[in-house]
């Protein structure tokens, strides 16, 4: 649970004064003491703009008379709230799924959904390590306009870096791998997630640069892992299609492998196509090139954005990683799991590895185990990381293997 939730206030919007006395008991046994009720949207969204930043929570019914809850999150983005979000209603599931997705594409920070009515259990569950607070790691980047001068001089001055997210087996919860997410060390805005600049990497042509950086230095951490007697990892690096359009990509990745004393068959290239692919040619032939040399190739964020089934017929991929919005929760929602359940047997006929993203909780992990599912991803098993703390993290999670594979 939150570390702070004596000190959190809380709004509950339902226009059910019954629903919001139960929910107000529910989170003052869970440990809340602030606690305002709403029966009306509107007078919810009239403290929320005077008082956005000392809103940690809010829990909103999506059912409700003069403004619905799809109207509630629209205003609710307009406000600048940056703390957690859940959605507690009596619709059918897949409205409520619906709903959660639409809010998490406005930018908000969703912490979950639970129908009507919901155990005080079910609300720890939902709340259990979860971070209630979506803001940037440093206020400045909320107000800080990235120009492509700026990511131009921040790839020349050694700011970008790499974080480091593991992966590990569902059979045996054994680390098999880490995949590098960029960030950008910012002097006046802090440290950037990556969500921040892609884009303007992408449109401004810095794409290609920065994701050499990315590679060189996933590279070289990959040997140094090697040197300290850590078991062979794989380390994964994110590949705009845009890159793939590079024809000299391939003999770059060998060369900087070499240099780093590195075997190519310990990396893996994730392709996320976040818009359609330029020049198809060119890719294919980048990506047949790739793997000739033993690289291996995995399909990023499957299901959503521009990955579709032709990728599968088309391109010599041999990884399959599942988006977290298929994953988190789908042992307790019947068309997320009958998704899951067929993009893995459909991976399984192709001889395909599959990675689930988004696993938060154990729930997840123990459904995941008896899927079918290879390999494993997200905030249950850890976050990203700086590499000075991965060798901690590995002794921690060397720790709850035992338990976990009960």
């Amino acid at each position: 649970m939150h570390n702070d939730i004596e000190g959190m206030k809380v709004l509950v919007v339902d226009d059910d004064p019954f629903v919001l006395k139960l929910l107000t008991s529910q989170l003052t046994q869970l440990g809340f003491r602030d606690i305002v009720t709403f029966e009306r949207a509107p007078d919810a969204l009239d403290l929320i703009e005077k008082e956005s930043r000392s809103i940690g929570l809010i829990f909103s019914d999506l059912q409700m008379p003069d403004m619905d809850g799809i109207e509630f999150v629209r205003h609710l983005v307009g406000t600048g709230y940056t703390g957690g979000l859940l959605l507690v209603s009596g619709e059918d599931p897949r409205v409520i799924q619906s709903a959660q997705k639409l809010a998490k594409i406005r930018g908000l920070n969703v912490v979950g959904a639970l129908r009507k009515p919901a155990s005080a259990t079910q609300l720890k569950e939902q709340l259990q390590g979860k971070p209630l607070d979506s803001a940037p790691a440093s206020p400045a980047v909320q107000n800080y306009r990235f120009q492509a001068s700026d990511l131009r001089r921040a790839i020349n001055a050694g700011e970008i870096v790499n974080y480091y997210q593991p992966k590990v087996s569902l059979h045996s919860a054994a680390l098999v791998g880490m995949e590098a997410l960029v960030r950008w060390q910012h002097p006046h805005a802090g440290l950037v997630a990556a969500a921040q600049f892609i884009d303007l990497a992408e449109d401004s042509g810095l794409i290609t640069g920065l994701t050499r950086v990315v590679l060189t230095s996933a590279l070289h951490q990959a040997r140094c892992w090697q040197d300290a007697g850590l078991p062979p990892l794989t380390v994964a690096v994110n590949l705009s299609t845009d890159s793939l359009a590079t024809l000299d990509l391939p003999d770059f990745i060998e060369r900087t492998a070499n240099q780093a004393g590195v075997s190519l068959s310990r990396l893996i290239l994730e392709i996320t196509e976040s818009r359609v692919m330029a020049e198809p040619m060119l890719a294919l032939d980048v990506l047949t090139r790739l793997r000739l040399k033993r690289i291996a190739l995995s399909i990023d964020d499957f299901g959503t954005g521009y990955s579709t089934l032709a990728q599968l017929r088309d391109l010599p991929f041999d990884e399959l990683k599942l988006d977290s919005s298929f994953v988190h929760g789908a042992w307790r929602e019947p068309p997320l799991r009958t998704i899951l359940e067929a993009t893995l047997g459909m991976a399984r006929e192709l001889g395909v590895q599959t990675v689930a993203e988004g696993v938060e909780d154990m729930q997840d992990w123990q459904f995941l185990r008896g899927s079918g599912c290879n390999l494993a991803q997200g905030y249950f098993i850890g976050r990203p990381m700086p590499a000075g703390e991965v060798e901690e993290w590995i002794a921690s999670w060397e720790r709850r293997r035992a338990f976990l594979t009960c």
